[in-house]
């Protein structure tokens, strides 16, 4: 028994990892697996003797119902760019609910493991960026949910198997920069059903393009199969494609004419580049050229000249008039050019950069050439893509410049910033300590998924240095979020209120009428450029941001109909439970729809069932101005004894009270903000800033009456 007891407590004393959790013991063959002087700060909190890893630098976790165990489960790896020397243990293939392997921009090497794909839950594997090599297994398609797979810039080999076709929730297939070889199998393509992005680019593939191609009939952005070694004629079943799509065909060597049906029409000459023996349009080397070698082709000069003897007058007579009409049109298309230069030398601009209503003719409607400055062809591509990637959840980025994964999101720190019928929004601080402003939206509409889509992709293309920028989004069955900027000194509403109930010292005159002109071009743009002429819905102080230098942002808009998307009633959500996958990372707050808003709303969007409309934004900012004027809000209109010099103590309604002082002509000291009444008085001008205060007070109120 003595014996048997110190055995014991050897063995619990020299095996401290004992008390650690199956997945946790898993993850540890990941850190042996990777030199440790390469990747000291990766692993610096992997400690054996904890309970659990899901605290660890990189791991994320959540419950998970049907698992036998309590205790929370592995759910994301995730340890880019970390410079990690090593190999891809086996062991992680016995992590049995694990979504995703992010392990992309290290330094790995060695084959892919064929028990990683025991790992049965992975939807998304990024192994991209390092030194792999080998072959790519074909047992990776029994991962029945594998819908992202990158394994792009490392130094795998062989060719593909055709078992690739049984992978069939696939939605990226990106294997470019390897170095693969033979024939690209025909039969895969038929069975990607959901293949939404293809990039096979600088390999060694040989053979012709497979002609079944043509039916990815989910595929957007680019097909790219350039830098290879492909023969033959380019199949005309690709212009089955979608007619978004992009060919990239270059460097390789490809024969016959360019055919000219169906997405054909939409490429460039740069799809085509460096083909020697490729030909038509739209490359500038017509077919018939190679006729010129025929037997045929080589006439005597006697036969040319006789050639040239046999046009008929009315050839000629057509050649002149067609050399005529070419002339003709192209005075017009110059005249043309000159007059829309001139138009637009007269208009103003969506960016902002020009005075309010500057420079344009009376009664001219100022927008953008085709309702929206044109997107970076990348980043289009990049929205296209997004509106494929369903599943289980993803973070999409909609802005070119802004990435990051959804396990930095979820080990982010976060806090509330406010909360309304509209969902929460959280500030989150990521890992490079960037702040975001992340939205919260309902947990319905599991079902109206391209709708959603849609609806942000609209907004993610509106862009004016007055509106906040949506950069990503994040969709799941029961979890809907908006990542967009974080703008750092509050809103219009805290600035005009205060924390005393008084408006900030720094709201002087010329500031507030830069936060107006500001927050009209903003809302100008909404209405008039944005590709959806989106109607804001809930224009007030607390949607205008503030920068540190007073620069306004108008926020919130296109919120109204996503939550009738998001909201399973169609009506702002109440939940209050842990909901959703990212429950965890960010605190849920119960949300208590108010009516305290109501001050700004016309008084047709009060009425139920009313349909939104612009007027209703026009009507609104009017009142936002009102209370730049005034200093009052119109959910505390004058109701104390302090207001009852004025007279119109009763009165609740701000556009009503303004109105009521200039019937009754109220004096304007009882009328204007206090603050800029003694800037006036500071600044002895108080004769023309008097008649300036009382002419843009009277505009405002016949702008907000109209």
């Amino acid at each position: 028994m003595i014996i048997l007891s110190l055995l014991l407590h050897l063995l619990i004393n020299s095996s401290p990892s004992l008390s650690l959790s199956p997945d946790g013991l898993a993850l540890l063959s990941l850190k042996s697996a990777v030199d440790q002087s390469s990747s000291s700060s990766a692993f610096s909190d992997w400690n054996d003797n904890d309970s659990d890893p899901c605290r660890w630098t990189g791991i994320s976790c959540m419950n998970i119902s049907s698992s036998s165990s309590s205790a929370p489960r592995v759910v994301g790896i995730s340890l880019a760019g970390k410079h990690l020397r090593g190999y891809i243990p086996s062991e992680l293939g016995s992590l049995i609910y694990l979504r995703r392997l992010n392990l992309h921009d290290n330094e790995l090497s060695g084959s892919i493991p064929t028990e990683l794909f025991n790992a049965t839950a992975l939807h998304s594997l990024f192994l991209y960026g390092n030194n792999l090599s080998g072959s790519l297994p074909p047992s990776i398609c029994t991962l029945p949910r594998l819908q992202n797979l990158d394994l792009s810039r490392n130094s795998l080999s062989g060719a593909l198997s055709p078992d690739l076709g049984d992978c069939k929730q696939l939605q990226r297939l990106i294997l470019a920069a390897n170095e693969f070889s033979g024939e690209i199998p025909g039969e895969i393509w038929p069975e990607l059903k959901s293949l939404a992005q293809l990039d096979l680019s600088s390999n060694q593939f040989t053979g012709s393009i497979p002609k079944e191609l043509g039916e990815l009939k989910s595929i957007s952005g680019t097909v790219n199969l350039s830098f290879n070694h492909l023969t033959g004629e380019i199949p005309k079943s690709l212009g089955n494609l979608p007619v978004t799509v992009s060919l990239d065909l270059r460097n390789n060597n490809l024969t016959g004419e360019i055919p000219q049906t169906g997405s054909f029409s939409n490429q460039g000459p740069t799809a085509f580049l460096n083909n020697p023996k490729l030909c038509g349009f739209p490359l500038q080397k017509s077919c018939k050229n190679d006729d010129k070698t025929s037997p045929e082709s080589r006439k005597s000069p006697e036969n040319n000249t006789d050639s040239r003897k046999g046009l008929s007058t009315g050839l000629i007579v057509l050649i002149s008039v067609a050399d005529a009409a070419s002339v003709a049109l192209i005075g017009l298309v110059i005249v043309y050019l000159y007059w829309k230069k001139k138009d637009s030398e007269g208009g103003c601009s969506c960016t902002g950069n020009e005075k309010l209503g500057g420079g344009t003719e009376k009664g001219k409607t100022c927008c953008c050439v085709g309702g929206f400055p044109k997107e970076d062809d990348s980043e289009a591509e990049d929205n296209e893509r997004g509106g494929e990637a369903r599943g289980e959840g993803e973070l999409v980025a909609i802005d070119k410049g802004f990435s990051f994964e959804l396990d930095e999101l979820l080990r982010a720190s976060a806090y509330v910033l406010g909360k309304s019928g509209l969902g929460i929004v959280y500030k989150v601080v990521l890992g490079n300590g960037a702040p975001v402003a992340v939205r919260r939206l309902g947990e319905g509409g599991e079902q109206r998924y391209k709708e959603f889509v849609t609806e942000v992709q609209a907004m993610g293309k509106v862009k004016h240095p007055n509106v906040v920028k949506l950069r990503a989004y994040y969709w799941a069955p029961d979890e809907k979020l908006l990542i967009s900027d974080f703008v750092n000194n509050g809103s219009l509403a805290d600035a005009l209120r205060g924390r005393n109930g008084q408006p900030s010292p720094s709201l002087t005159w010329s500031t507030r009428l830069k936060i107006a002109k500001g927050a009209a071009r903003g809302l100008a743009y909404l209405h008039e450029c944005s590709p959806r002429k989106l109607i804001h819905g809930d224009v007030k102080p607390s949607n205008i941001l503030l920068d540190s230098s007073f620069t306004p942002y108008i926020s919130d808009f296109g919120l109204t109909r996503l939550i009738t998307i998001t909201s399973p009633s169609g009506e702002p959500s109440s939940s209050s439970g842990a909901g959703g996958f990212l429950g965890g990372a960010l605190p849920y707050t119960s949300i208590k729809p108010s009516d305290r808003s109501n001050g700004y709303k016309a008084p047709e969007a009060r009425l139920p069932g009313s349909k939104p409309a612009q007027k209703w934004d026009v009507y609104s900012f009017g009142v936002v101005l009102m209370e730049l004027l005034t200093g009052k809000s119109p959910d505390s209109s004058p109701l104390s004894s302090s207001s009852s010099s004025t007279g119109v103590a009763e009165v609740t309604d701000l556009v009503k009270w303004v109105r009521k002082g200039f019937e009754e002509e109220t004096p304007l000291s009882d009328m204007v903000d206090p603050m800029l009444l003694q800037e006036f008085t500071l600044s002895n001008r108080s004769c023309p800033y008097s008649i300036l205060l009382l002419l843009v007070l009277k505009v405002t109120l016949k702008f907000v009456h109209v």
